[in-house]
């Protein structure tokens, strides 16, 4: 690249200036980028609390609704079983007028029996006077008056059985009768009352409820609306940071790319010399018959089970924790500012990470894995997927890089491809501090 001495000194300052400024107006896109992808994920998680609240409120309408339509057949079960029971009671007021008349009629059965007593008895006296003549019908006569007494003593029976049921029945259907005041109906219809009342205000209770819930529902469903509506202010927004951001970096390759000295042309003549010898690394790994071609651009990612964030292998990966460590780790001790260094291929697959970054995953422990086991993962976001597939001479990027558990570093990273006999293998990243 050519210094910036070697141009005019006015515009190499203005230069200068202007690549600084394009880095700190990088920055603060990514910063915003960054905020926005935060916002996005609360407004994401929002919108999905909203669906389910909706759903939540839908059931709990249906509910109400199966409430409302219970209660209106609980009403009208009590009313069918109050209408049975006065029917009831219009039988039990037939049985005490039939008991009545069998009454009466026993009370006539008593009179004549007495009657007949009584004639019995006079014809037992004539019978006597009549002497020996009459004693035949003095026989008969006694008969019919022992007869007739056996017959008024059942009929007093049966009218003292009859009475006590009446009482009985009596009471038993003023229990049923629904006719006069509170204080006087009976406990059954009072009850019948009560169930009635308390339904009733079950009813009115699933009502007001199912008013509720229904105005609820009408303002989720506005707040999904204005949620989807900031969702898409969101995307305009998203748009918007991702322009700026681009021209920040489209702005220092250009100027980078002009072989005038910036910033970060340290980084991005490491990354461009270390990708070349990665290249030949593999260049030469193929010539020796290390592996074969199809190994080497081999896309059959195998997971390695049990792993979360989740790991792979590739046919080439064994090669390149033997090859790639020797020449990644040295660009580390290059400055205090570089983060990391990585080999990856055209899908963003990582086959072996810096040493501090190969750590053996934790069970359970999501959070650590992410941070400290990041080889053997596909890193196919967009920074990853543009350096990876980037066939520029080299690419400048800014971004946040996310460490696991809401931790985030904003970096900035210079990618350089990685070419194996002519065809493109993946591309080399070195990230940064600012």
């Amino acid at each position: 690249m050519t210094d910036v001495a070697a141009t005019p000194p006015a515009l190499a300052r203005v230069v200068t200036q202007l690549s600084s400024g394009v880095s700190s107006l990088g920055r603060d896109a990514a910063e915003v980028r960054g905020l926005l992808d935060d916002t996005q994920q609360v407004v994401t998680d929002q919108i999905k609390a909203m669906d389910a609240l909706g759903t939540e409120l839908e059931s709990v309408q249906n509910a109400q609704d199966s409430i409302h339509r219970c209660t209106d057949q609980t009403r009208q079960t009590v009313a069918r079983a109050r209408d049975v029971l006065n029917q009831m009671g219009t039988e039990v007021a037939d049985i005490v007028n039939t008991l009545h008349q069998v009454s009466q009629v026993a009370s006539d059965i008593t009179g004549i029996a007495l009657q007949t007593r009584l004639v019995a008895f006079n014809a037992s006296v004539e019978a006597k006077r009549a002497g020996e003549s009459g004693r035949g019908f003095g026989v008969v006569a006694d008969a019919v008056k022992d007869l007739a007494g056996r017959v008024e003593a059942s009929s007093k029976a049966i009218m003292g059985t009859i009475s006590r049921l009446d009482a009985r029945v009596a009471a038993f259907a003023a229990e049923l009768s629904a006719s006069g005041n509170a204080a006087a109906r009976s406990s059954v219809h009072q009850a019948f009352a009560e169930v009635e009342s308390d339904v009733a205000r079950i009813g009115e209770a699933a009502k007001s409820s199912l008013n509720t819930t229904q105005a609820l529902g009408q303002r989720v469903q506005g707040l999904s609306q204005d949620v989807q509506k900031a969702m898409h202010n969101m995307d305009a927004a998203f748009a918007c940071s991702d322009r700026f951001l681009r021209l920040s970096e489209d702005m220092i390759a250009q100027i980078a790319g002009a072989g005038v000295q910036v910033q970060d042309s340290f980084y991005i003549e490491a990354v461009q010399r270390t990708a070349e010898d990665i290249s030949a690394a593999l260049e030469q790994a193929l010539a020796s018959g290390a592996l074969s071609p199809a190994d080497l651009f081999d896309e059959d990612y195998r997971l390695i089970p049990g792993t979360q964030p989740q790991q792979f292998t590739a046919a080439f990966t064994a090669l390149a924790d033997r090859l790639f460590p020797a020449l990644q780790e040295p660009v580390l001790s290059l400055d205090k500012k570089v983060v990391f260094c990585i080999a990856v291929d055209r899908n963003g697959y990582v086959p072996t990470h810096n040493r501090q970054y190969c750590q053996p995953q934790r069970s359970g422990d999501v959070a650590w894995n992410t941070a400290h086991s990041r080889y053997r993962r596909i890193f196919n976001d967009r920074t990853g997927l543009a350096s990876a597939r980037n066939t520029k001479p080299f690419l400048l990027q800014t971004y946040r890089r996310d460490m696991g558990g809401g931790n985030f570093v904003l970096l900035k990273e210079a990618a350089a491809p990685i070419t194996v006999q002519g065809r493109h293998w993946g591309g080399l990243r070195l990230a940064f501090h600012f």
